[in-house]
């Protein structure tokens, strides 16, 4: 088994390690991962790792180092459990690593649960795996680089409506050209139409932004001036950049109607927020969101809700994103720092592999 660690107090340190294969108990499987996405989403998982548990789901048992978290497919090259059979395919949250040891409860023909002892007391959508079959299925890819980070992006929008956008008239998305962004947009455009839409974004990725038409107005970050500081708005901060929040503030002041951080894609630039203008700017933790929406109308209408926007997503992005596939460690390291770096162009979408 091999497994990519990270330094937590020094993310651009990473070394592979190598450990043996574990024997398995009864009810436990043993998935070898196939391949999954790498995105900025990731980033966030490990700049936020201590503050929100993720580097709690795959424990290296050296608190100085941690795995990263990734999405992708895996398959069954192991069972001690009796209702599932070595062959079957899963899609969920993994490991960066070659394989990963699971046991699963709550077992149905749809998916199971991971019930690992060190997984209790977890978000339960990070602990929830689906059953694919033997067979490779449609859009692989597309779902493994896109569909988290669009549920993400989902919740958002539901949140705002039923808020009734805290009455404001336009949103603010920085991090314009990330895929959590453009889910937004996207969903924004679809169910919310009355909505401006101001996509926020570096100077090269400008052009990509304004030609996926997923925006009313996109302007660079040394453009925020030209913004209509009088036009009640709401800012969701997919960047944590601090000094890009606390000029959006500035901006806007008490016409900003609500303030959202999400995400850290520039996570060196991250610190405290300080003593902003307008409105204090609160954390979105979607797995939270997603808990309450689920029992507000049950995981299977949730899930057709994203998925009908979901298809709509993937077929506006067409031709604007690509899907491009690396293999082995050195290729997996050298993508993660790049993407930690944020040097990893808006339209390439990484699907990784080790073999």
């Amino acid at each position: 088994m091999s497994s990519l660690w990270v330094k937590k107090s020094d993310l651009p340190q990473a070394e592979w390690h190598d450990n043996p294969v574990p024997e398995l108990a009864d009810g436990q499987i043993l998935l070898e991962i196939e391949k999954y996405a790498l995105t900025a989403n990731n980033i966030t998982y490990a700049a936020v790792g201590d503050g929100f548990g993720y580097w709690n789901f795959f424990p290296t048992g050296d608190a100085d180092w941690g795995i990263v978290p990734v999405w992708g497919f895996a398959k069954v090259v192991a069972s001690h459990h009796a209702d599932i059979a070595v062959g079957e395919r899963i899609y969920g949250y993994l490991p960066m690593a070659s394989h990963l040891v699971v046991s699963p409860a709550n077992v149905t023909n749809a998916g199971f649960v991971d019930s690992a002892e060190h997984r209790q007391g977890l978000a339960i959508i990070y602990n929830q795996y689906n059953r694919l079959g033997m067979d490779a299925g449609q859009m692989e890819a597309e779902r493994a680089l896109y569909q988290p980070l669009f549920t993400t992006s989902f919740l958002i929008e539901d949140m705002m409506r039923k808020a009734e956008w805290h009455g404001a008239e336009a949103v603010l998305l920085t991090s314009a050209s990330s895929k959590t962004a453009l889910g937004l947009a996207l969903v924004a455009k679809n169910l919310s139409p009355d909505i401006k839409r101001i996509g926020l974004t570096s100077p090269p990725n400008r052009d990509f932004v304004d030609k996926t038409g997923l925006y009313d107005q996109v302007l660079t970050y040394d453009d925020l001036g030209k913004a209509v500081k009088d036009q009640p708005t709401v800012s969701v901060d997919f960047a944590g950049n601090s000094k890009l929040l606390a000029a959006i503030h500035d901006h806007w002041q008490d016409n900003l109607k609500f303030s959202s951080m999400v995400g850290a894609t520039h996570f060196e630039e991250r610190d405290g927020t300080g003593d902003l203008k307008g409105p204090k700017p609160v954390l979105f933790f979607a797995p939270t969101v997603a808990e309450s929406l689920m029992k507000e109308v049950g995981p299977a209408t949730f899930r057709a809700m994203v998925d009908e926007q979901f298809t709509a997503f993937v077929a506006s992005v067409q031709g604007h994103l690509s899907v491009e596939h690396m293999a082995g460690q050195d290729a997996l390291q050298s993508a993660y720092l790049e993407m930690l770096a944020n040097k990893v162009a808006p339209n390439r979408g990484l699907i990784c592999a080790f073999g």
